[in-house]
């Protein structure tokens, strides 16, 4: 079972030891660290709309299908990338990544789930919340395929994207 924020961190204790190339598991993300891009505070029908962050996306730590299913790539575990504190109504939730890498989405949503995914638009990936939640969405930007850093452009929007 996979622990999120309305659960126990479990897992071994390793006294902070974190082995570079690692596979990473729900308890390997550090969501509760200053994300690395800041936070961002949205509320349904948010302008403008896309609410765009640029960063690097990649990391050191790789992302296995243990964490949920469609979970891969390349992230930095030690905190999140972006924070988002979203008050839902009734509009759908979108989050996507723009870059010319191969890129990756892993989000822990504020019901504790992991949502992951890799090349829902071409080689950018993007996780749909049909009915979103209100709460703190963790994102992190992947890189497929390797550990490099990638430039890379995260929006969070109310209009489907793939359109």
């Amino acid at each position: 079972m996979i622990q999120g924020k309305r659960g126990l961190i479990g897992g071994l204790a390793l006294s902070g030891l974190m082995l570079v190339g690692a596979a990473a598991q729900a308890n390997d993300l550090n969501w509760q660290a200053n994300p690395t891009y800041g936070s961002v505070s949205l509320s349904a029908g948010f302008m403008p709309d896309p609410h765009r962050v640029d960063l690097a996306a990649g990391g050191s730590t790789q992302v296995t299908s243990s964490l949920g299913s469609g979970c891969t790539g390349y992230v930095h575990a030690g905190a999140p990338d972006v924070d988002l504190y979203y008050t839902a109504g009734s509009l759908p939730l979108y989050i996507h990544v723009e870059s010319r890498a191969d890129t990756t989405l892993v989000i822990n949503a504020p019901d504790g789930r992991w949502y992951c995914n890799d090349d829902a638009i071409g080689l950018n990936p993007m996780v749909s919340f049909p009915k979103a939640q209100s709460g703190m969405y963790n994102i992190w930007v992947g890189v497929w395929g390797n550990n490099e850093l990638r430039d890379a452009t995260l929006n969070i929007t109310e209009i489907d994207p793939s359109r």
